[in-house]
């Protein structure tokens, strides 16, 4: 599709992979900026951006697109030293002194007041960014302001201080703006509280490897890069922290050891969590490392994978005609979105640009692109410490990932199969496909059927991961929920294994306690009849018959219709159920079919013969081998 405003001629010398240059991200933050401030109130304050309004109301949803376009013209501005030639801080230092004059005030410009999260608290999220975007520009927008727009400014920002935040990412909103009241000699004993309020629950929410909880549960997410290491890194490296760079470099570092085999040959992201049309945020942690230097990726390959990401949306309908960014993935998608999702969420993409803090001779800019990871060589790679296996297939460029230990339940809150959640309640995720809508047959999901009641996975309990040479493992477990009577149930659990080695997963399921005549569905990926996908699925122990295609009309993020193939079994006491599954795309390898030669079952004991490898797996105690035959 084309991009609704110009782009600078393609370099494919200096990036022969994207072909985008620091040029492009200051033309594209340029054309969105632009295209977003046609939709400005008088005054500046707001951006009513079109669109349904979320569940925090029309004004909030205005100083949504004032501060979130902001942190887009901040790095743009920043980046280029205070080059300013479009005059965006005027705009936005016009907009401060308006929407402050007197917040909370109903009319065309004053912004809504800073409450508690659970009373229309998106403005705190909004006040880290307004904040942030003044750190940045303070040389050329703060210090300048009259002295009784900063006292307001000040004022309006210090809501955020003073109530709470959600139990979650949302407590590095406050520290945001502490950072920044203190970075412009503002800052107190309150300022200093929030700040260690948050480095506090960032170390209980580290779990290794890189990765952070987003809250006290197990949501493992883009969150990570996006929130958790994006603030407190910036935080440290805006204020030559040493010790917290120290603290927080190497854990960016460690994440983006794994996060960078999360982006599929063609840019695209996984399809996975919650705020999906963020898009292309999900480099923003990218750019950050290769800023700050926390990084175990080459300046070539952090721009591949950034200019990649970047372009992959612009090309597939992100922007409107008239260049706003949409609420979807691609063009508008219900389903991608979450309650909290208004006209101007979208540009929470603006953390992209974080890149553009790299001046124009810095490496990002001036080593050439070299290749993606998921370019590179096939691979697999477990995660232990968030419960997710990554395989990547060179070929096709493919990335899927293997969700044993991911979910969105918080620790207080039951299991309700109402509050299914398939962002994270499906085994598997890729940067090809999508989950099925609600309503739909769950892609990549096990589920089963007591009293005409199917079930759900909701709260996932690792049970451990690891790898070898070509291959990996992941396993978890789960109580299958029902929705219209009894959520759980007695004795009833769900215990899982994924195996992958090239481009086949090999999925066990051992079903403990089952009533009698328990129906069990096992459905794979999800693809559209236009799509140049293979998704295959192969039964070989615990089912009735074959796999056959079920549909879902309403289709993913991918496709406005979909297919997905789909196995069904009984079950009883403890069974075990085995399958193969594949999704590839260009020339299909063997069939999964084909690919298995042998499986035995013997009480908790499980060896498949498959892909030219014998794996064994037992489930008291689980323990995973696999071994070329």
């Amino acid at each position: 599709m084309s991009i609704p405003f110009e782009l600078p001629a393609e370099d494919r010398e200096s990036s022969p992979y994207t072909g985008y240059t620091r040029a492009h991200w200051e033309a594209v933050a340029d054309g969105l900026l632009t295209a977003a401030w046609r939709w400005s109130t008088p005054g500046g304050a707001l951006l009513d951006l079109p669109g349904r309004p979320s569940r925090s109301g029309v004004r909030s949803d205005g100083l949504e697109g004032y501060a979130r376009t902001f942190l887009a013209a901040a790095f743009r501005v920043a980046g280029a030293g205070g080059d300013d030639p479009h005059g965006w801080l005027d705009r936005y230092a016009r907009g401060l002194a308006a929407g402050t004059r007197d917040p909370g005030r109903d009319d065309a410009e004053s912004w809504p007041l800073i409450l508690d999260h659970h009373v229309q608290g998106q403005p705190m999220v909004e006040s880290a960014s307004v904040a942030l975007g003044l750190r940045l520009t303070a040389p050329w927008l703060w210090k300048h302001l009259d002295g009784d727009v900063q006292d307001r400014a000040e004022e309006w920002l210090r809501g955020s201080l003073r109530h709470t935040p959600a139990p979650n990412n949302w407590y590095l909103f406050p520290f945001t703006v502490a950072g920044f009241l203190e970075s412009v000699g503002r800052g107190d004993a309150e300022t200093a509280a929030v700040r260690e309020r948050a480095l506090e629950l960032m170390e209980t929410w580290y779990r290794g490897e890189g990765w952070y909880a987003d809250g006290d549960g197990r949501a493992f997410d883009h969150y990570n890069g996006w929130a958790l290491h994006l603030y407190p890194v910036l935080d440290a490296y805006l204020r030559g922290d040493t010790d917290l760079s120290a603290r927080y470099g190497p854990r960016l570092r460690d994440h983006l050891e794994g996060f960078a085999l999360m982006f599929g040959a063609d840019g695209a992201p996984l399809h996975f969590g919650r705020s999906l049309t963020y898009r292309f945020a999900a480099s923003a942690a990218v750019g950050l490392g290769a800023l700050t230097g926390d990084t175990p990726l080459s300046p070539g390959t952090s721009r591949r994978l950034a200019s990649g990401s970047l372009r992959y949306f612009l090309e597939r309908g992100a922007l409107t005609d008239d260049g706003l960014l949409s609420l979807g993935w691609f063009g508008p998608h219900e389903a991608t979105l979450q309650s909290y999702s208004g006209p101007a969420s979208p540009y929470w993409a603006s953390k992209a640009f974080v890149s553009l803090l790299a001046p124009a001779d810095h490496p990002l800019w001036t080593a050439r692109e070299e290749a993606a990871p998921v370019e590179e060589a096939d691979r697999v790679l477990a995660l232990p410490a968030p419960g997710l296996l990554v395989q990547v297939t060179r070929g096709d460029g493919i990335v899927r990932l293997h969700n044993h230990g991911s979910d969105h339940v918080r620790p207080h809150e039951g299991e309700d199969a109402r509050a299914d959640d398939p962002h994270y309640g499906r085994q598997a995720y890729s940067t090809r496909t999508g989950p099925t809508a609600t309503g739909n047959i769950a892609d990549n999901h096990l589920s089963l059927e007591v009293a005409g009641r199917r079930s759900v996975r909701r709260r996932i309990h690792p049970l451990g991961a690891g790898q070898g040479d070509g291959w990996g493992w992941a396993a978890s477990w789960h109580l299958p929920v029902f929705a219209g009577g009894p959520p759980t149930v007695p004795g009833l659990r769900v215990e899982s294994v994924t195996v992958a080695h090239g481009p086949y997963e090999l999925r066990v399921h051992r079903v403990v306690g089952a009533p009698a005549g328990t129906l069990v569905t096992q459905t794979g990926w999800a693809t559209g009849p236009e799509e140049e996908l293979v998704s295959t699925l192969h039964g070989p122990h615990g089912w009735t018959g074959p796999a056959e295609p079920a549909r879902a009309p309403q289709g993913t993020a991918y496709t406005p219709w979909a297919r997905v193939p789909r196995l069904v079994g009984r079950a009883g006491g403890t069974t075990v159920h085995v399958c193969v599954a594949l999704l590839t795309g260009g020339a299909a390898p063997d069939d999964p079919a084909e690919a298995v030669t042998s499986v035995t079952v013997d009480g908790a004991e499980v060896e498949v013969g498959w892909g030219g490898a014998l794996t064994r797996i037992s489930f008291e105690p689980l323990t995973v081998s696999h071994d070329p035959v």
